[in-house]
């Protein structure tokens, strides 16, 4: 999915914008779905993709909505040492939007901590359960 940066800030508001298409990260502690634990499906805020399933989440403290593991194919992992930091960014693999970063810091079964900036996702309650 390509869009023109006209095209993305026409459909996105300023801090999605900024978060998704310029790598921006929102304030800890402040994003939506940091203490948010309903039944459903994280997807991604520019495109829709599928990213996370519910049962992945899990309260990491970190400040920022935590998952063990994304959707197969749902992400691309991309090396970032901006900032004098060692760390790998994570985007959404339709639309190539920044979602955030992946550590090994995280719980089993994987040992990954997939930290999201809330603003990058937006939520599917599960209407089935």
């Amino acid at each position: 999915m390509k869009r023109t940066d006209s095209e993305w800030k026409r459909i996105l508001s300023q801090e999605e914008y900024r978060i998704l298409r310029e790598k921006g990260t929102e304030r800890a502690f402040t994003g939506e779905y940091d203490g948010h634990f309903e039944e459903g499906m994280y997807v991604c805020a520019g495109c829709g993709n599928d990213l996370f399933e519910s049962d992945t989440k899990y309260r990491s403290g970190c400040g920022w909505p935590a998952f063990y593991d994304a959707l197969p194919e749902s992400v691309e992992e991309t090396k970032d040492n901006n900032f004098g930091m060692k760390r790998i960014e994570i985007t959404c693999s339709k639309c190539e939007s920044h979602l955030g970063h992946v550590f090994n810091d995280g719980p089993d079964p994987t040992g990954l901590r997939y930290c999201i900036n809330s603003v990058s996702m937006d939520f599917k309650l599960d209407e089935k359960k």
